[in-house]
């Protein structure tokens, strides 16, 4: 199983630094896109995404991850402000409760 980094520059190069592949994506819809195609091939098995990148597709995220068997996770991107994330009420969208 692959690992495979979304998002800035800065973020996905990072990554590529440990060996972590990646796709460079700033814009959300576009990043969105590349999202879908990572895990819709069976090789991968994370999809690392920078949180500046996920505030506007929070819940197209949230539908995907129900569909699919790839594990999408938001990681804070440099200079980002702290924030809370309700894991129930995810979790609760996720599996329709």
């Amino acid at each position: 199983m692959k690992v495979v980094t979304v998002g800035s520059k800065s973020f996905v190069t990072s990554f590529q630094l440990a060996g972590v592949q990646g796709v460079i994506s700033e814009d959300p819809r576009e990043a969105l896109g590349h999202i879908r195609k990572l895990t819709d091939d069976s090789d991968v098995g994370l999809v690392l995404v920078s949180d500046d990148v996920t505030k506007e597709i929070g819940d197209a995220l949230t539908e995907l991850r129900a569909e699919k068997s790839a594990l999408v996770f938001a990681l804070p991107a440099a200079g980002s402000e702290k924030t809370e994330v309700d894991y129930r009420a995810m979790l609760k969208k996720i599996l329709g409760v």
